[in-house]
């Protein structure tokens, strides 16, 4: 058991553990914010019917659901802002 806990505490498990579940966090934070507010808010400005998520095409017998990709677009650029903003925020960057 010690050497488990010398382990956990010069590797930095803990603070790997605690980022992780703080990344889960907002990334439901984030996921909210996109298809509760940004989605249907260009849902109507693209004319979707106010749920972009839906939006697709049809072209022959091929549905392409351009609408799920833009959400998950717009939920990747907005977890990358908040990820670079927060690491600008704790002084984090690494310097070459």
């Amino acid at each position: 058991m010690k050497g488990f806990m010398n382990f956990i505490r010069e590797q930095g498990v803990a603070g790997l553990a605690v980022g992780f579940i703080l990344g889960g966090a907002v990334s439901k934070i984030v996921s909210s914010l996109v298809d509760d507010i940004i989605n249907p808010l260009l849902g109507v400005i693209l004319g979707a019917a106010g749920n972009l998520n839906q939006a697709s095409v049809k072209i022959g017998s091929v549905q392409l659901n351009w609408g799920s990709f833009v959400n998950t677009t717009i939920d990747f650029i907005v977890i990358a802002l908040v990820v670079y903003f927060g690491v600008k925020l704790l002084r984090l960057d690494v310097k070459k």
